[in-house]
């Protein structure tokens, strides 16, 4: 089984990224890969509670965020200072994560055998 990252930058709802990028990552975990995402920068955003789509015309990506562990996705990283950055504190995301020093993100790249960053 190899080990996956997909690093998630981009700001929530700015295009069909973040829709493509969790097609993927779904995929990926549904062929029983071992999956994890690291959001980073703008990328937080897209666990904020309390989004609203419906003007956008995009699909409300939050349902599926909260659905990936019935793929058994359950490692979900965010970047601290990227947190601290945006004014974003862990009682504002609609799931659990873990978070990460930006200066420990190589460290846990190290543990993976594919990253994807979009």
């Amino acid at each position: 089984m190899k080990k996956y990252l997909f690093i998630l930058s981009r700001a929530a709802h700015s295009g069909v990224y973040l829709q493509e990028t969790l097609d993927v990552i779904l995929t990926t975990a549904a062929f029983d890969q071992s999956v994890s995402i690291l959001l980073v920068d703008a990328g937080v955003f897209n666990l904020k509670k309390n989004q609203q789509t419906t003007d956008l015309n995009l699909k409300d990506t939050c349902s599926i965020f909260a659905a990936l562990q019935l793929y058994d996705v359950n490692t979900i990283y965010v970047e601290n200072e990227s947190m601290q950055e945006f004014g974003i504190d862990e009682k504002d995301l609609i799931i659990n994560t873990k978070n990460i020093k930006r200066t420990d993100i190589g460290l846990l790249m190290q543990k993976f055998d594919i990253i994807y960053s979009g």
